[in-house]
C-alpha cells in the first residue's frame, strides 16, 4: 500500500470523507507523496488548451440488504421476499462460501482493493450507480418482489471512496416509497454527494449533476432510468410528484428532448455523461435500438459517454465517432455470494472503468478496465485467470464493434479500439 492511500484509507476510518475533493486536498498537503506513476493514471495535458479528463465509473454499487447489515450501522432487516425474510440470510449465504465477515466492518471495508487502485489513479471525477435507497422508512413499495436499503447512518461507506455523483434513475431507489428517496436525496445532499436521474420533481429528476473540476472544465451527469431495466412506469417523476427520470420510449423525439436539455446547459470545455439504467440483469445480446439510440445520443445530444448499467455482469464496449458506450458495467459491489443461478455470466466478476477523455473534443484518449472480483462482501483485485476470462469475454462480445482488449501485466486491461477485430 503506498502513503497516499495509506493516508485515504486512514482518514476516512476518522472522520468519513466527505467527497473526492478532500482527497486532492490531502495529496496537496503532502508534496513528500509518490506522484502518479504513469500516463494511465489521472492526466492532465501540456497545453492547457487541451486538458485530458479521467472519470471513474462503475456499475450497480448495491449497498443495501446484505452488506448494510454488515456496516457499523445496520438497518432494519426485515424483507418481504418470497423466500427470504430478513437481510441477515445474505450473510450467512456469503460467510457460507467464502468464510466469515469481521463484522461490523468499518465504513472502508467493502471498497477493498479498490480503494488502492482509485488513490493510485486519482480520477478527477467518481461516478456509481448506486442501487440502493438510503433510509430509515418502513413503508415498502407495495407487490415489489426485491427492496434494498441502507440505513442512512452509513453513507460514510460512499464517501469513504471518495465518490462524486451517484446515479438514483433505477428500480430501488424507490423501493421505500417516496419518503425513502426523499430522505435517500437529503442523505447524500448531506454528505457532499451528488446525485443524478431522480428528484422531488421531474424538473429536479431531469437535472444534471454538475461536477466542478479544479479549472474551468465540468463533468454533467444526466441519468434516465428504463423499464427495460426494471424501472416501473409508476416511478416517473412528473411536475407535481418525485420519482426518477423516465426514459419512455428510445425514439427521435426523446433524443430531441434530450438534446435540448444538455444545449441549456453543456458549455465549452464540459463532458457530457448520459447514464442509462437499462437492458435485463442477464445476457450479452445488446439490442439494436439501444444501439441506435446511444449512437444518436453521441449525433445529435452531444453526449460525450454513455454509461450503460443494469446488467449484473460487464457487457461489450463501444467506440463510436470517438465516445465511449458501456452497454452494460455489470455489478461492482452487492450481496450475491452464495447464491445460485447464472453462475456462466461470472456476476462475482466486475470491472472498474477509468475512461479519459479530451476536454475540449470529448475524444476517448484512454479506456482501462481493473478486472475485480466480489468475496465476503468486499472488492479484490482479481486474479489473471479471472482477468484474462474478462478479456475473453470482452473480446467475444466487442468484435461486432471492431475492438479488441489487451491485457497488461498488472492485469489491467486495456480496450484498443484501432484495431481490427
Amino acid at each position: 500500500m503506498n502513503r497516499r492511500t495509506f493516508l485515504i484509507r486512514a482518514t476516512a476510518g476518522f472522520f468519513a470523507l466527505t467527497n473526492s475533493s478532500m482527497l486532492k486536498l490531502i495529496a496537496a498537503a503532502n508534496p513528500a507523496l509518490p506522484q502518479e506513476p504513469n500516463s494511465a493514471m489521472r492526466q492532465d495535458s501540456p497545453d492547457d488548451e487541451m486538458p485530458l479528463i479521467t472519470m471513474f465509473l462503475c456499475g450497480d454499487v448495491m449497498t443495501g440488504r446484505g452488506i448494510d447489515q454488515v456496516l457499523p450501522h445496520p438497518g432494519n432487516a426485515v424483507l418481504y421476499e418470497s423466500y427470504v425474510k430478513s437481510a441477515h440470510r445474505y450473510v450467512d449465504l456469503a460467510e457460507g462460501v467464502n468464510g466469515r465477515i469481521p463484522k461490523p466492518v468499518d465504513f472502508a471495508y467493502i471498497w477493498g482493493d479498490a480503494l488502492d487502485v482509485l488513490g493510485e489513479r486519482m480520477p478527477h471525477v467518481r461516478i456509481i450507480n448506486l442501487e440502493t435507497s438510503v433510509t430509515k422508512s418502513d413503508d415498502p413499495w407495495p407487490n415489489k418482489a426485491v427492496l434494498y436499503r441502507m440505513h442512512p447512518d452509513n453513507v460514510a461507506c460512499l464517501t469513504a471512496a471518495g465518490i462524486d455523483c451517484c446515479v438514483l434513475a433505477n428500480n430501488h431507489v424507490l423501493d421505500w416509497g417516496y419518503d425513502g428517496l426523499e430522505e435517500t436525496i437529503r442523505t447524500l445532499r448531506t454528505a457532499n454527494i451528488k446525485a443524478a436521474g431522480a428528484g422531488a420533481t421531474l424538473q429536479e429528476a431531469e437535472a444534471p449533476a454538475i461536477l466542478d473540476l479544479d479549472g474551468r472544465e465540468r463533468v454533467l451527469v444526466f441519468a434516465f432510468g428504463s423499464e427495460s431495466g426494471g424501472v416501473p412506469a409508476r416511478w416517473a417523476a412528473t411536475k407535481g410528484k418525485g420519482g426518477v427520470n423516465p426514459l419512455k420510449d428510445l425514439s427521435a423525439a426523446t433524443v430531441q428532448r434530450i438534446a435540448k436539455a444538455i444545449r441549456q446547459v453543456k458549455r465549452p470545455g464540459d463532458i457530457a455523461v448520459a447514464s442509462i439504467h437499462w437492458g435485463p440483469n442477464w445476457g450479452y445480446a445488446i439490442e439494436r435500438a439501444h444501439i441506435r439510440f446511444a449512437h444518436q445520443l453521441i449525433d445529435e445530444a452531444s453526449i460525450d459517454v454513455v454509461h450503460g448499467h443494469s446488467s449484473h455482469h460487464p457487457k461489450a464496449v463501444e467506440v463510436y465517432n470517438g465516445k465511449p458506450i458501456i452497454y452494460g458495467c455489470g455489478d461492482f459491489i452487492n450481496d450475491y455470494e452464495g447464491i445460485v443461478g447464472y453462475e456462466r455470466f461470472r456476476g462475482d466478476l466486475g470491472l472498474m472503468y477509468f475512461v479519459t477523455v479530451n476536454a475540449a473534443t470529448g475524444q476517448l484518449t484512454e479506456l482501462s478496465m481493473v478486472p475485480t472480483q466480489m468475496k465476503r462482501f468486499r472488492v479484490h483485485r482479481a486474479n489473471n485467470e479471472d482477468a484474462r476470462w474478462l478479456k475473453r469475454m470482452l473480446n467475444r462480445e466487442g468484435e461486432q464493434f471492431s475492438n479488441r482488449t489487451q491485457l497488461g501485466a498488472d492485469n489491467t486491461l486495456h480496450l484498443d479500439w484501432t484495431a481490427p477485430a
